[in-house]
């Protein structure tokens, strides 16, 4: 327990724009998918050994987020379709729309299986994001205090009068209690050293749920895992269970929120209270 508590500690400490996995724009040259524009923000640098990449290239239901903000910078994220009744909807980490305090991005697309698309062709391959929905407690917090409430749901358009779902499939969300037993795969485009942000990566294992014994309580309830070098631009990657090759999709339990330069990531499960903000974005369950 002494050292999750160190490890966790570290979070803590560090829990601020530049050290959120994707919170911090892009650290690589990015081209503005609208106006073609080069446009470079500065991130902190990822340090390890890359992790083996998703032994399928890509997933459907997973994808990469770019925003563009008020000043024509970008950022990077990745993200997860969910099944939700409107068949418009993908979970992503708070951090990813903005930071308590920071401007959030002026408009975002959600690239399903992006696979070196190049933020030139967002606008064109991409479903924009129409509206979020987010913890007011995230919206007026602070970091670290708003750690618990770092995930975000995202509505995105139709595109040729189909829906996300639709045209990609979707995967499951559950929420809290999540039983931390069970493997667990944790995908995301990183986009700062070793890595480029062009292709998906993975980290599996088994996490560790943390409680008031373990941690400090902004990391209360989350998931730890080790041994995973995921680097920023990976923040709001599902952290997926079930997964089943065929559909390409599986059970969502956690989104991708902070981690370390020592290969050690928190995931971010779903309340019950979060119910609602997936209502908002993708209307009333079914039945």
């Amino acid at each position: 327990m002494d050292r999750i508590r160190a490890v966790i500690a570290a979070f803590v400490t560090v829990a601020t724009s530049a050290a959120l996995l994707g919170a911090a724009p892009l650290g690589v040259p990015a081209v503005d998918p609208v106006s073609g524009a080069a446009a470079v923000r500065t991130a902190a640098e990822g340090t390890g050994t890359p992790r083996a990449p998703w032994p399928g290239g890509t997933v459907r239901t997973v994808g990469k987020l770019i925003g563009t903000y008020p000043d024509g910078q970008l950022l990077a994220c990745s993200g997860a379709v969910v099944d939700a009744p409107n068949g418009s909807v993908v979970v992503t980490a708070a951090h990813c729309v903005h930071n308590p305090g920071e401007p959030r991005w002026k408009q975002a697309w959600f690239v399903p299986a992006y696979d070196r698309h190049g933020t030139a062709n967002a606008a064109r391959v991409g479903w924009r994001v129409t509206s979020v929905h987010l913890e007011s407690a995230w919206k007026r917090g602070r970091l670290p205090q708003a750690l618990p409430y770092d995930y975000a749901f995202l509505k995105v358009e139709k595109k040729g009068g189909r829906t996300l779902q639709e045209t990609v499939g979707a995967n499951r969300l559950d929420f809290e209690p999540v039983d931390p037993a069970e493997r667990t795969v944790a995908l995301g485009y990183p986009a700062t050293k070793p890595y480029d942000g062009e292709t998906l990566a993975h980290c599996a294992g088994t996490p560790t749920l943390l409680t008031e014994r373990d941690t400090q309580q902004p990391n209360v309830g989350g998931l730890l895992l080790e041994s995973c070098d995921l680097t920023q631009g990976s923040s709001g990657g599902p952290w997926l269970r079930d997964y089943d090759a065929a559909s390409q999709s599986g059970t969502v339990v956690a989104v991708m929120s902070v981690g370390d330069d020592r290969g050690r990531v928190l995931g971010r499960p779903f309340p019950a209270e979060a119910r609602r903000l997936l209502q908002a974005a993708g209307g009333r369950p079914r039945g």
